[in-house]
């Protein structure tokens, strides 16, 4: 299988070139050249296979080879084994033909370890195949720092440099990134927001002259193909379990960066019968508002109790866009380059259209969010952090049919995100899970810097362990 720049304007790679690569030279994003399909025999055995068997059925076609199918299954097997839960991706009910999938089973507890404990293993393995040493940064809003730290920790061919902005996160969020003291893991508190922080680590991709000499850069962010491919297996595993594929699904996804609602999109054309994919927002709702109508155009960033999709530039929508442009790098290049700018963006009738046969949208701003903890609660004592809140709002309020299974990721737990809860009227935080129990004592380790790229980049190269 080959991979293509969204741009159009890099070579097409194989799947480890795509991992190690990240962003293209181009600046576009990778996609698979086509993709494989199940069929509807297929997808009906699918209910009978635990969830490392499904991962491994597929990510198998992704990677075509570049790693034995035998190391393949023991990696994916010594992953998931790391979950908590013997489903890894259960599915809890909450009300009729209404789901939440329990995304928080692994070790950081939030859905980012679906793609960041494979991701970490894959590289771990590619590396010490190939003697290279690279350097992993990353961008968080919150959840993908935690994971590509536990995931990578142990790597011995990676230093990992971490940046989220400056006391926009959680704290359980901040402990799970700052307690971790191995000599290869450095966090970097940028004085800034999220979309700061991104906006470096894309700057950074693009020119990487200010690493040491042989030296590379890799993503361990939503842009690194390696992770999408990872979050299109939990679609497959929940559609198995409810009745695929005589019955059709219906998701929704609270998401900011449009990285794991983009992964249900492939499974639908995958063969998965996905009827419905509903982006959930708080109020940094660019997506909602161009899902909605038509209307793509920057607000300010507003800090929320929901922190990890507090973002306002969606990297991953590019994906979406590149297929909405009929896969036409130029076409795709001149929206990217419009967007950029400082005027509202629409996409064509016909291109929006399209969109609109499988997407919906809602945004839900904090007030909201509590009264959806609040109301779950006295419904079922179930209780839900502020993202997956805002996804089972989102889901009651613009689903198409109460007649198909509705199901909403649920993306954390809700330790990570006491603050949310108390707010709902909850008499006490939730707990951590025992084997997180001592976080909040653990010792920091994490370096404050201004929001300026050329600090950050002699920090980086001042740090490398393989110079």
């Amino acid at each position: 299988m080959k991979y293509i720049s969204t741009r159009g304007q890099a070579p097409a790679l194989n799947f480890e070139e795509v991992m190690l690569t990240g962003l293209a030279p181009d600046g576009g994003l990778y996609i698979p050249e086509s993709l494989p399909t199940f069929s509807k025999e297929t997808i009906a055995g699918f209910k009978k296979l635990p969830y490392n068997e499904l991962a491994f059925e597929i990510m198998k076609p992704f990677i075509d080879g570049c790693i034995p199918d035998d190391d393949l299954k023991a990696l994916i097997d010594d992953c998931y084994a790391q979950f908590r839960h013997p489903a890894v991706a259960p599915l809890v009910q909450l009300g009729h033909n209404e789901w939440v999938m329990e995304l928080f089973q692994g070790p950081t507890l939030a859905f980012k370890d679906f793609a960041l404990q494979m991701l970490g293993r894959l590289l771990d393995y590619v590396l010490q195949r190939r003697q290279q040493h690279v350097t992993i940064m990353g961008a968080t809003s919150g959840d993908t720092g935690s994971a590509a730290i536990e995931g990578c920790r142990r790597c011995k061919n990676i230093d990992i440099f971490i940046l989220h902005p400056h006391e926009r996160v959680s704290d359980v969020q901040r402990k799970q990134m700052t307690s971790v003291l191995s000599d290869n893991i450095h966090n970097i508190a940028i004085k800034g927001n999220f979309d700061d922080c991104q906006s470096m680590v894309k700057a950074s991709f693009a020119d990487q002259s200010f690493l040491p000499e042989g030296q590379q850069l890799v993503a361990v962010n939503s842009i690194n193909w390696a992770r999408i491919m990872a979050q299109i297996v939990y679609y497959f595993y929940a559609g198995a379990a409810l009745g695929a594929p005589e019955q059709e699904i219906g998701f929704s996804v609270p998401t900011g960066n449009f990285g794991d609602i983009f992964a249900g999109y492939l499974a639908k054309k995958m063969g998965l019968p996905i009827n419905q994919l509903i982006v959930a927002t708080n109020q940094n709702d660019v997506l909602h508002r161009m899902i909605a109508n038509n209307l793509y155009e920057k607000h300010g960033l507003e800090h929320t109790l929901s922190p990890s999709m507090d973002i306002m530039v969606s990297s991953n929508f590019e994906r979406l866009l590149f297929d909405l442009c009929d896969r036409d790098g130029a076409k795709l290049s001149a929206f990217m380059t419009a967007c950029a700018g400082d005027e509202p963006v629409s996409l064509p009738d016909v291109a929006f259209a399209k969109a609109r046969e499988l997407f919906d949208s809602y945004a839900v701003d904090d007030e909201a969010t509590c009264a959806m903890i609040a109301q779950i609660w006295d419904e079922s004592e179930y209780l839900l952090d502020p993202h997956s809140a805002i996804g089972v709002k989102a889901a009651r309020e613009v689903r198409r049919s109460t007649d198909i299974p509705m199901v909403t990721l649920a993306t954390a737990h809700p330790a990570k995100f006491a603050e949310a809860a108390l707010k709902s009227g909850q008499a006490t935080a939730p707990a951590l899970p025992h084997h997180m129990a001592d976080l909040m004592e653990r010792e920091e380790r994490c370096t404050v810097m201004e929001n300026d790229i050329k600090v950050v980049h002699q920090f980086i190269a001042d740090n490398i362990s393989a110079k």
